[in-house]
């Protein structure tokens, strides 16, 4: 079997075409969409970027692989063998690599977060620039295409292409910006959300939208209003559908060699993104729905029929165990996925009745996702604006603006009881590793941007009473903490 996984950073199912979207951002992923099956609720076990590429490689969660942060404390990948591979605990990429596959992967993930895991079992690793990230799809594609034409007739190899387009700043060339120009984005955030957004001063916020200085003209300096709202919404759909073109070279040079009905596809990201859900814009930093949700699309000749869809709940980590079993791997016991081969072949399989999942770079928090409820323990808030506990009615509250958590006692405690197996299932046993969400719990996440640097930032912004709440907030809660060597 040839497989392509298309890995794609900050993408959001609901702004691509064949998830319904209103506009035609996805095209050519359409195109594969409609010989393979869609999968409607697949979510990240951990977010963001480093957290779910270390599930992708271990078939772990986050709370077991331990690199729930992208440095520092809770970031320690934990591989238990030492310095032997493991049975139980194997790399996916190993894993297939044993089974004959060749393993090549196109992404400069590993050298723009240092992730020395990431490397294990791979073929072929190619980085194909030193931009760390910051390269559109089509120079990714100038290596793509090249190793295609050389080895792309050979049987039994796993490619891995990350493309990081949806990814802020959107550098996709502005004509694929423009292209929207006279086409309306969603509702929401409307007028008034946006003027109650104004007071938020944390980054990525309405008011501190970036971090840097140089801005693209893809993005808007704030979100003032609607107008800039859809600047910000026209650059990350224009990097979208820049990327789907590239995807659909992709598929031309499979065509030229004539085996583009023999290749199974996967389409899928590491994480998604807030676009003003919770006042945050063009950013991933919370275990919240904008944020954990995911696309996955999988094409497999012979496998899948047309036009599939399944609403069934499942994590990352099952794509990784589906792909395992659809090769005849048995999915080895120290993996937390499960396969959903079943469901591929049109049969009837239950997906998990609920998820938990969690997030330790900018906050630290933990939430448990079910049909109707979304559920966020925060532990941390970071710089951002949440409360210790917060429910949102999907159902009809899809854009998750009101916390009904103090409304719902019972189903905060049925929540809370979810949580809490799901933490004793994997943390209450002897020599398990140390949680790595407390980990980052006791220093802060402060990563990117750190607490010290956001006060004297708002301070030279203007926003000192801002300032003045957050150092109330955490500095003599830190100067305690560390007065009692928790710090």
């Amino acid at each position: 079997m040839r497989f392509i996984y298309f890995d794609i950073d900050s993408l959001r199912p609901d702004h691509m075409s064949c998830y319904g979207y209103h506009r035609q951002t996805t095209p050519n992923i359409d195109k594969i969409a409609e010989r393979g099956m869609k999968f409607n609720r697949c979510y990240a076990a951990s977010s963001p970027c480093v957290p779910s590429r270390a599930s992708f490689m271990s078939g772990r969660f986050g709370v077991n692989h331990g690199a729930l942060t992208h440095w520092g404390p809770g970031y320690n990948f934990y591989y238990p063998e030492g310095d032997g591979h493991s049975a139980k605990y194997p790399f996916f990429t190993r894993y297939l690599r044993e089974a004959g596959y060749k393993t090549v992967t196109f992404s400069s993930f590993g050298d723009r977060h240092h992730a020395w895991w990431y490397f294990a079992g791979w073929n072929e690793v190619h980085t194909h620039t030193l931009r760390e990230g910051n390269e559109n799809a089509d120079e990714v594609n100038e290596s793509v295409i090249p190793w295609l034409k050389a080895h792309g007739t050979e049987d039994n190899y796993f490619l891995h292409i990350q493309y990081w387009d949806p990814h802020t700043l959107y550098t996709c060339p502005k004509e694929y910006v423009e292209q929207w120009k006279e086409s309306p984005v969603n509702a929401f955030p409307s007028e008034a959300i946006i003027r109650e957004h104004q007071s938020d001063s944390f980054p990525r916020s309405a008011s501190f939208l970036h971090t840097v200085d140089n801005i693209p003209p893809t993005m808007p300096r704030q979100i003032n209003n609607r107008d800039d709202y859809k600047h910000l919404i026209d650059g990350y759909d224009g990097a979208i559908s820049f990327m789907d073109e590239q995807i659909g070279h992709i598929v031309k040079t499979l065509e030229s060699l004539g085996i583009e009905d023999e290749v199974c596809f996967i389409i899928s990201a590491d994480h998604a993104e807030s676009l003003g859900e919770q006042g945050i814009y063009g950013e991933h930093a919370s275990a919240t729905e904008a944020v954990h949700h995911l696309p996955l699309i999988m094409s497999i000749p012979g496998v899948t029929k047309s036009s599939q869809e399944y609403d069934g709940f499942l994590y990352n980590v099952d794509v990784i165990a589906t792909l395992a079993d659809l090769v005849g791997l048995p999915i080895p016991s120290g993996w937390d996925g499960q396969s959903y081969v079943s469901t591929l072949k049109g049969e009837e399989q239950e997906g998990r009745p609920y998820l938990v999942m969690d997030h330790a770079l900018y906050t630290c928090q933990r939430a448990v996702r079910d049909e109707k409820w979304y559920y966020i323990r925060t532990y941390h808030p970071g710089l951002y604006r949440f409360e210790d506990v917060t429910l949102y009615d999907m159902i009809n509250d899809p854009n998750q603006t009101k916390n009904v958590a103090k409304a719902f006692p019972e189903i905060i405690t049925l929540m809370n009881s979810r949580l809490a197996e799901w933490e004793q299932e994997h943390l209450g046993y002897p020599l398990n590793m140390v949680d790595p969400l407390q980990e980052v719990v006791k220093t802060g996440p402060w990563k990117y941007v750190t607490l010290e640097s956001w006060i004297e930032h708002l301070n030279r912004s203007g926003w000192g009473n801002a300032a003045k709440e957050l150092e109330a907030k955490f500095i003599k809660a830190d100067e305690l903490a560390s007065a009692y060597g928790e710090v």
